[in-house]
């Protein structure tokens, strides 16, 4: 009798997590403004634009020190996660996977891994009406912080518009919260 594995592809082999390189650079901007479309009529109308990130923007994340790990699905990158030290903590920065691929464990895998290679707090930054980064920040163990705070995380740890602090979250890992 043969025996067979119920799990699915997803839990039987995570997804390998790279380090994106500048050969990348072209893939991670098609990924973020291709997964960004879903904020199109969820954020402020002023906050919303098209491209979402635009080139230059990237280079400058990039340049401030963001680094980017990737996961590929299907032979291609499909999934980034940045990640930023600031101060006394590390950043998730600019977390997308591409809506093709999007429910297979992506993401997570790239969360997981972020977490493993710091020892420092992780603090999230987000649109508050983005009820689904939320919740997939929660299903992994962070929480809100209550909204007194925001303005002055997002004010020390990031340089972001004003009008994007009045509209955004900050959720904490648990090591920020002891």
């Amino acid at each position: 009798m043969r025996e067979t594995n119920t799990l699915s592809p997803q839990k039987r082999r995570s997804p390998s997590v790279r380090r994106c390189t500048d050969d990348d650079f072209e893939a991670i901007l098609r990924i973020i403004n291709e997964a960004a479309a879903a904020y199109a009529g969820v954020i402020p109308k002023d906050c919303w634009h098209v491209p979402y990130m635009p080139r230059h923007e990237l280079e400058d994340e990039i340049a401030a020190g963001v680094v980017f790990r990737g996961v590929e699905a299907d032979g291609a990158l499909a999934a980034v996660m940045g990640s930023q030290d600031v101060l006394d903590v590390s950043l998730i920065r600019h977390a997308y996977v591409r809506p093709a691929v999007q429910s297979r464990g992506l993401g997570s895998a790239l969360l997981r891994s972020l977490r493993r290679r710091t020892k420092r707090p992780v603090l999230v930054g987000t649109w508050r009406a983005a009820a689904w980064a939320i919740r997939f920040y929660e299903r992994h163990g962070f929480r809100r912080v209550p909204d007194e705070q925001i303005d002055r995380l997002l004010s020390t740890y990031w340089a972001i518009p004003r009008r994007q602090v009045e509209t955004s979250v900050v959720l904490a890992d648990q090591r920020w919260r002891r």
